[in-house]
């Protein structure tokens, strides 16, 4: 992967030794010098001089100035960068590789498929489309959020869950009963020293551990599937005996 990275980036010896620490100070200075371009002076200039004892200090603070994870090895530190350096190549010259990603698509001979969904033909950032998932919301009793997408995913969430035909023949079993959790007064086991900070906290755990119950169910329900393949003898619970 280094070496096609290297390729991609056009860096002049792309066979080479990326556990060797000459080898991989060169590559860091080339990086900086013709790509990524974002250490001040005094670290570059740092950079610069490979043999340098100091190099391994000056190379510390160019992985602060990036934001680069505390990796161990070489190979990882050098992986980051140079995935850092694409992502700053690309975008340099998108409008290039957008025009060459058009030619290559009408060079390929694909067939015109015809949609009859009228889904995709929806324009999902545009006025209409706000406007209308955030009626469907208010029909709901969804609070409209202001990116319209993230109000669609609730409202398909409430559909899914609420309005199936499964929903709507047992009820019971998706509408929730009882008294609710008093989240406001639960204790939230540390404290963020701001009174809104610490409800949000409390209801992301409360999102968190209905996610891991739900997780779970499925993972009840997986093993019972299993079990109910691998068993042996077979059980016909429904006769309440043990099958031949």
């Amino acid at each position: 992967m280094v070496k096609r990275l290297l390729s991609a980036l056009e860096y002049p010896e792309c066979d080479v030794n990326v556990n060797d620490e000459a080898t991989f100070r060169k590559i860091v200075v080339w990086l900086e010098q013709n790509k990524i371009n974002k250490a001040n002076p005094n670290v570059a200039n740092g950079l610069k001089n490979i043999t340098s004892n100091d190099w391994p200090n000056h190379f510390q603070k160019y992985q602060e100035i990036l934001g680069l994870p505390n990796l161990q090895s070489h190979q990882e530190q050098l992986q980051w960068l140079l995935g850092y350096a694409v992502q700053i190549e690309t975008h340099n010259n998108r409008q290039v590789y957008i025009k060459h990603a058009v030619e290559n698509l009408k060079a390929t001979n694909v067939p015109t498929v015809v949609t009859e969904n009228p889904l995709d033909k929806l324009d999902f950032h545009s006025k209409e489309f706000a406007e209308g998932i955030s009626k469907v919301a208010q029909l709901l009793n969804i609070t409209p959020h202001p990116d319209p997408l993230v109000t669609l995913k609730a409202v398909t969430k409430l559909v899914t869950v609420r309005l199936s035909p499964q929903a709507q023949a047992n009820p019971s079993e998706v509408v929730l009963k009882g008294t609710p959790f008093p989240f406001q007064d639960a204790d939230l086991g540390f404290d963020l020293n701001d009174p809104v900070l610490n409800q949000a906290a409390k209801v992301l755990r409360i999102l968190y551990i209905h996610d891991l119950r739900h997780l779970q169910t499925r993972a009840n329900e997986l093993i019972v599937a299993v079990q109910n393949i691998t068993a042996n003898p077979k059980t016909d619970t429904k006769l309440g005996k043990v099958g031949k």
